[in-house]
């Protein structure tokens, strides 16, 4: 019975009875796209564990937005989330001095890139610099549509933007990121 009803019937059931069994028939729909989302960042068991762990992060997160579209607003949540674990690592990563061989360490213990190599938290650097050139607008939709995870909907509420505006806001503010990055890395 569960396999044939609607993703938005499945989120409001689950938003008013919290049955979690809701939730899992829903999640199980799309945990191969998560899935796959994952091994773009970590192994087989990195994913397996980041799988379990994005499901338990929907138990609280999908109370709090208003989903229109689930496999989309999934695919940006288990994105983010391994990102974000990413970014945690390298941090954890920068702040303990490990000596592998005799070389002596760089004095502000960060490790040095391979000449050329652009790594995630260059991207991610790039990405909040450039995030700061765009139009206020574009600045704001972004921020609250991408990296706080509201819905166009809500952006429109927070923002006090019209909704089409909205969209054309994250639109162009996407594109203008991605100019502003790959002439970063150019």
């Amino acid at each position: 019975m569960m396999r044939e009803t609607a993703d938005s019937d499945l989120i409001r059931e689950y938003k008013t009875s919290g049955n979690l069994e809701l939730l899992a028939a829903l999640y199980q729909r799309y945990m191969n796209l998560v899935y796959g989302v994952c091994l773009q960042y970590f192994d087989e068991e990195g994913s397996k564990d980041a799988v379990m762990q994005i499901f338990e992060d929907l138990i609280g997160k999908l109370k709090q937005h208003e989903v229109q579209n689930f496999k989309s607003w999934l695919h940006v949540l288990a994105r983010n989330h391994c990102l974000m674990k990413i970014r945690a690592m390298k941090n954890k990563e920068s702040m303990q001095v490990t000596i592998e061989d005799d070389s002596p360490l760089m004095e502000n213990g960060e490790l040095a890139h391979h000449d050329g190599e652009v790594t995630l938290e260059d991207n991610l650097q790039t990405m909040e610099k450039c995030l700061e050139t765009l139009p206020e607008e574009q600045k704001r939709s972004v921020n609250l549509f991408y990296l706080k995870e509201k819905s166009y909907r809500e952006v429109s509420v927070i923002t006090g933007y019209d909704l089409n505006k909205v969209k054309s806001y994250i639109q162009n503010g996407k594109r203008n990121l991605k100019i502003c990055m790959e002439q970063q890395h150019a």
